[in-house]
């Protein structure tokens, strides 16, 4: 995994240091947190905001700042859940409560023995203790742990292609392993993140981010996202060869996560 992000900070770093300073410094691909606050949301979607505004930048950076604001403000107002979504709870001493659960219509999930537990307006960050406010009400002192999974689509350029659960708080580079890893025609600099058939990161940006070991939570990913990865022809160099041989050194981690969560 750090091989992987080495070769990819090479190829960002020699992509960006081309650029004028001010464009090296779009907010978002700093985040680095495994799962983002939302005073850190806050503070981006300000400063995307603010480079929206600003003549430092091109017209082609600004509109991108611009849409990206708009998401993070539809992030802060709407919460990460979307119904599907997946949530591993475990509840001490609480065998009915300690299992997968599903959001249901309606952005709720049903907790046996206690009821229906909204899920709007909730970041995955925010999780394990709002349900341990919620459950606080019908148990004493509770002990919650909660991870939040999302079923993405992974296409072209892996060993496994189509519908993956995985966790939200794991690199991009981890959800590519659990997909098989890359294929020896993959395109590394050309992958790109979609949602409703627009590019949601591609290029220097997503490089950067993945370089930096951002986790789907930092990529603002939801459910139904997909990650394209390109081909090219078979008449790759050798230094991509290389590139995928390297990639097949998936760590045992990586198999552990990927029997743990099922894979589909």
């Amino acid at each position: 995994m750090p091989r992987l992000r080495t070769l990819l900070a090479a190829g960002a770093f020699c992509a960006v240091a081309a650029l004028p300073a001010a464009a090296q410094q779009v907010p978002g691909a700093e985040l680095s947190q495994v799962l983002i606050s939302r005073q850190s949301l806050e503070d981006l979607a300000t400063r995307l905001e603010q480079t929206a505004e600003s003549r430092s930048f091109s017209s082609t950076v600004r509109t991108s700042a611009r849409a990206q604001a708009a998401l993070v403000r539809a992030r802060l107002r709407e919460g990460d859940f979307q119904v599907g979504d997946r949530i591993l709870l475990t509840v001490e001493a609480e065998t009915a409560l300690t299992r997968p659960f599903v959001v249901l219509s309606g952005r709720q999930i049903a907790l046996p023995g206690v009821g229906m537990l909204p899920m709007a307006g909730v970041l995955r960050v925010e999780l394990a203790d709002h349900i341990r406010t919620y459950l606080a009400q019908f148990l004493r002192d509770p002990k919650v742990r909660a991870q939040a999974l999302i079923r993405i689509v992974i296409l072209d350029g892996v060993g496994r292609q189509g519908w993956h659960t995985v966790p939200v708080d794991i690199p991009l580079d981890s959800v590519l392993m659990i997909a098989g890893g890359l294929t020896n025609q993959a395109e590394i600099d050309k992958i790109r993140i979609e949602r409703d058939g627009e590019d949601l990161y591609a290029g220097r940006e997503l490089q950067r981010m993945i370089s930096d070991g951002a986790t789907l939570d930092a990529l603002s990913m939801q459910q139904g996202d997909r990650i394209v990865v390109p081909q090219a022809p078979v008449r790759n160099s050798l230094q991509r060869v290389q590139s995928i041989n390297i990639l097949l050194q998936i760590p045992l981690t990586i198999f552990a996560v990927y029997r743990l969560f099922g894979g589909n």
